[in-house]
């Protein structure tokens, strides 16, 4: 048994050592999105260093099923913007709850708010009916349970600052967190929004525009066209549409939303293989694209994505098994002692060593209060392979698509930006 525990350790320690030198490979660009920041004045207009030369309307589409613990949080933290053209569109897909009768009292209390509602059709088709109901030159998809901080509009509108850019990326937070789980979460996230989504939007190759904080030109979506409403992963297939288009997304990190991250280990699972599930459906649909050099940088960086987000984990959990099996069986010579314990040395650290700069990119000290669940890595870490082992298995079986949301508990344990950002302009 400690044969076959060092040999799952040697494949945990591998993998975290090529991850932590890829990381590593990026941090100049994530250093340089940085370094170009620039603090605005206070006095400065809304819509400074974006490409509209007036602030625009920004139309805000809330889908919701079954959210009536959250929709109402959502929608206040939203009315307190200090964006001054803004409309709020929530639309809710035939709920069994309370949701559409929460919509339609913030719908009469708050001018800028409508409430719609439809028969059941999952997220793509309530965020379709949405943009058909709103008049905005810019769309923010958001979730229902986002909570806003007060500049967040703002920061989303000024990232438009290139007619190159056709959608924006913000930056999306825990607000619940109150369990281990969401702790953990909130921790390691840092190294996907500190240093990834800084680097890439500067390499000009994001590659997804997260479906709870994203923003679309209006001239742009009328180019690609709205949702696709027969996949799970509708953010990401419409964000490599505006590729395919010709436009790039850009990162705004200081357009802050707040929302859940899974509260349980069922809810994880079940979030991330929906999230795996929309990878493999938008791979399918748009492979032309992937080591196509007519998308610009983006179309070779797909081979790198497909690669280490689908190959790799399959690799994983096919290398962890063989060793398993080998260290059952008695033959551990094919890997040294000490082998494992050398590349957790090397790895680790490095892999610590960047998360402190995604931290201090993210200006979240205060997130380093739960480094303490940083144990459960190894664990998430295989998991997430095997997360990927069992969308590729539904996928082939040609199961259901199901929007399959997460269940909401309303925990909200972290202050949001009530006061912005000081006028800091990415």
């Amino acid at each position: 048994m400690t044969d076959a525990l060092g040999m799952v350790a040697l494949v945990f320690g591998v993998t975290v050592l090529l991850v932590g030198f890829t990381r590593l490979l990026i941090v100049p660009f994530a250093l340089y999105f940085e370094l170009r920041a620039r603090r605005l004045p206070d006095d400065t207009p809304l819509h400074a260093g974006s490409i509209f030369s007036e602030p625009p309307l920004v139309s805000i589409i809330v889908p919701g099923y079954n959210e009536g613990v959250v929709i109402e949080s959502c929608i206040r933290s939203i009315a307190r913007s200090s964006y001054p053209r803004y409309e709020v569109i929530c639309v809710d897909d035939g709920s069994s709850d309370d949701t559409y009768a929460k919509m339609q009292a913030l719908a009469d209390e708050l001018p800028t708010v409508r409430a719609l509602t439809q028969r059941n059709a999952g997220k793509g088709a309530a965020l379709n009916r949405g943009l058909d109901h709103s008049s905005g030159e810019v769309f923010m998809l958001v979730d229902a349970d986002g909570v806003f901080g007060r500049d967040t509009i703002t920061e989303m509108v000024r990232a438009f600052d290139d007619e190159r850019v056709g959608a924006v990326c913000g930056d999306d937070r825990p607000v619940n967190l109150d369990r281990v789980q969401t702790r953990f979460l909130a921790v390691i996230a840092h190294l996907g929004t500190g240093l990834m989504r800084r680097a890439m939007s500067v390499l000009h190759c994001l590659p997804i525009v997260s479906g709870n904080t994203g923003a679309f030109r209006r001239d742009v979506l009328e180019q690609t066209g709205g949702l696709d409403q027969d996949t799970i992963g509708e953010d990401l297939e419409l964000t490599w549409r505006v590729y395919r288009a010709g436009y790039r997304v850009a990162f705004a990190p200081r357009a802050l939303v707040h929302s859940e991250s899974p509260s349980t280990v069922r809810g994880l699972w079940k979030q991330r293989v929906r999230w795996s599930r929309g990878l493999i459906q938008t791979v399918g649909r748009h492979r032309d694209m992937i080591g196509n050099p007519r998308y610009g940088v983006f179309g070779p960086y797909l081979v790198i994505n497909v690669l280490s987000q689908i190959v790799v984990p399959v690799l994983q959990v096919l290398g962890a098994a063989t060793l398993v099996a080998l260290a059952l069986l008695g033959d551990t010579s094919t890997v040294p002692v000490t082998a494992w314990q050398a590349v957790l040395f090397v790895g680790l650290p490095l892999s610590l060593a960047l998360l402190l700069l995604a931290l201090a990119l993210d200006r979240a000290p205060e997130d380093l209060r739960h480094v303490w669940t940083l144990p459960l890595w190894p664990i998430y870490s295989a998991a997430m392979s095997l997360v990927m082992l069992h969308a590729l298995w539904l996928e082939m079986r040609g199961a259901e698509n199901r929007w399959n949301k997460l269940e909401r508990t309303g925990v909200v344990s972290t202050r949001t930006a009530e006061d912005g950002n000081g006028g800091y302009s990415p």
